[in-house]
């Protein structure tokens, strides 16, 4: 296989230190003196010159990156809110009303999530073009607009119209923006610091579909979502104009990496990538364990209502949603220390494990355990990717690695509940398509660990 593009060497794959360990600065005046350029690198690594002109490692509270943090968890409340849980809240609202069929509904859901994939690949562009802040605000505006107008849809054709406008404020509020964001503020931190902030995801789940829901019950569907999209602007707007500026000049290793060495070009990156073995094991196998994830969460309710009733079943699913939050705190103390491909492989597992018993168990307490062992590596399963990409690839592709494992999950998991309600539909129950999920969950869990040949260079 070809080497990445590039003018300095560095390996990238099948290391046991992340790629900050392994890359080298251009020499100046001559050679200078191993043991004095680790010692540099070290205190580089450990220190971040913030835009104050003071210096604050990035492991210390007062670190100005944990605000950064703070507002990308409010950020992925509002973006999963509106723009992944919230598309089963507009497909209820929009047949009831009017009556259209639920396969009209859902296709506009998945022409969402393609049109998304295809603007989440250039994140890392946007950002790098226009800067965090103002990608965060595009994001949120576009986001608010569409949440005001789905409101006011009275014709399929609009549906799919505030489906595209839905689609840039995805982008601009999920987690492809939300990792090169925080990548331009974490080196040594950056695993705790995504876990923690995708967390706000989980919480869109948990705090802002249930606002939703009671707010159109009160106020009516249109009403209600001009409301949300207010409530986003205002409390958004003010914390992203505030608190998000200038990434670090010095110890971000994006923005170090950008001084150091020209970065190849976001395309030559994507050629690589699509034909680099240890890429292609990362991108294929999330890509399976999330439509199998996906695609199971969406039909949850639908298998349990028959064995555990419609409430017991609404409980199930949200201890499953509370489960990914407890499961990614714990992960993020731990996860930047941890082999990566294998805490995937054994999340990987765990959930084939937790479907096996729900297939196959009609007692209450064991089906909230198994929705229990699921849900503990649905949080974990966002937050991976971007960590292997961090340890195993040259630090300068991190933003378009990440924003195209994203753009191909996202592609692969909006047909992933389509694609299992047709199987419950030809085979006459659940077990088929859940049991295809286990499949896919093991044959991911095998391929995870294929690092490809090893070390390659920049060359």
């Amino acid at each position: 296989m070809s080497s990445w593009p590039g003018k300095s060497a560095k390996r990238v794959f099948a290391l046991d230190v992340p790629a900050i360990h392994v890359f080298k600065q251009h020499k100046k005046d001559g050679c200078r003196h191993k043991a004095e350029h680790d010692g540099a690198k070290q205190k580089k690594r450990e220190t971040l010159a913030i835009s104050s002109g003071t210096t604050v490692a990035e492991t210390s509270p007062r670190y100005d990156g944990w605000r950064i943090v703070a507002v990308c968890f409010l950020v992925a409340t509002f973006g999963w809110a509106f723009g992944f849980y919230g598309q089963s809240v507009y497909l209820a609202e929009l047949h009831r009303l009017y009556g259209w069929p639920a396969s009209l509904i859902s296709s506009a859901t998945t022409f969402f999530y393609l049109f998304g994939a295809v603007l989440v690949a250039f994140v890392s562009e946007a950002v790098r073009t226009f800067g965090p802040r103002n990608c965060l605000l595009g994001g949120v505006l576009a986001m608010a607009a569409a949440a005001a107008l789905i409101g006011q849809v009275t014709a399929p054709w609009q549906l799919y119209a505030v489906n595209v406008l839905l689609a840039f404020g995805w982008a601009g509020t999920s987690l492809g923006v939300i990792t090169n964001t925080l990548g331009l503020w974490f080196d040594q931190k950056r695993g705790m610091a995504i876990s923690l902030a995708l967390n706000g995801a989980s919480f869109g789940g948990i705090i802002g579909v249930p606002l939703l829901v009671a707010a159109i019950g009160s106020f009516g569907f249109a009403h209600a979502m001009m409301a949300a999209a207010a409530t986003m602007l205002v409390v958004m707007i003010p914390v992203i104009a505030i608190f998000v500026g200038r990434p670090p000049e010095r110890g971000g290793i994006a923005v170090e990496l950008a001084v150091a060495a020209e970065a190849p070009s976001p395309s030559r990156i994507r050629a690589q990538a699509i034909r680099d073995v240890a890429f292609l094991t990362v991108s294929i196998a999330f890509a399976l364990v999330l439509f199998a994830q996906v695609g199971f969460i969406v039909h949850l309710i639908a298998f349990l209502d028959p064995a555990i009733g419609r409430e017991h079943a609404a409980i199930a699913v949200a201890l499953l949603t509370a489960m990914a939050v407890v499961g990614r705190v714990l992960f993020s103390t731990v996860i930047d220390r941890l082999n990566q491909r294998l805490a995937s492989a054994i999340s990987f597992t765990s959930q084939a494990v937790a479907l096996a018993i729900i297939i196959n168990s009609r007692n209450e307490m064991l089906l909230m355990a198994a929705c229990a062992l699921f849900g503990f590596s649905v949080g974990n399963l966002i937050t991976l990717p971007a960590l292997i990409v961090q340890r195993e690839f040259d630090p300068r592709a991190f933003g378009v690695l990440i924003s195209l494992i994203t753009a191909i999950n996202q592609v692969t998991y909006a047909f992933g509940p389509g694609v299992i309600g047709l199987l419950r539909d030809a085979s006459g129950s659940y077990a088929l398509p859940f049991y295809g999920c286990i499949g896919l969950e093991l044959v991911a869990a095998m391929l995870i660990m294929v690092r490809g040949r090893g070390a390659k260079t920049i060359s």
